[in-house]
């Protein structure tokens, strides 16, 4: 399997379990083409809904500009979608192409996972954890 075809999988698992539906997930950017002309707005009507001009919102839907984290809240107000799963699907979109681009294995999602594990549970027993 390849590490492309991981990143398809995971993202699929979290639009399913999040039940955002979606035939094909392959970047935050595309999420954000998708879920934009579901509800038939053009990129200027909903650059002005968030804040961010059309230009910059074609290269954010064609991945050549990356979606600002500060806006994330705001994007999850203006589609109606859970912060949580925009949050989950940005950073999971983020970490994918760094896995892509530093070639590593689809081993590594499974790492991730257990890592993140990790992380929970120190948080639990120890307060907050400073990453």
């Amino acid at each position: 399997m390849t590490i492309i075809s991981q990143i398809n999988i995971t993202f699929a698992k979290i639009i399913s379990n999040q039940k955002i539906e979606l035939q094909k997930m392959t970047s935050f950017g595309y999420f954000i083409k998708t879920e934009r002309e579901k509800r038939e707005w053009t990129q200027t009507d909903f650059g002005a809904k968030i804040g961010i001009n059309s230009s910059a919102i074609s290269r954010i839907e064609n991945g050549t500009q990356k979606f600002s984290i500060s806006k994330l809240k705001k994007l999850a107000e203006v589609f109606e979608i859970d912060l949580q799963k925009i949050r989950d699907l940005f950073f999971a979109d983020k970490f994918a192409k760094e896995a892509y681009k530093n070639n590593c294995s689809e081993n590594v999602f499974v790492v991730a996972e257990s890592t993140a594990n990790y992380y929970k549970n120190i948080n639990t027993k120890q307060g907050k954890l400073e990453l």
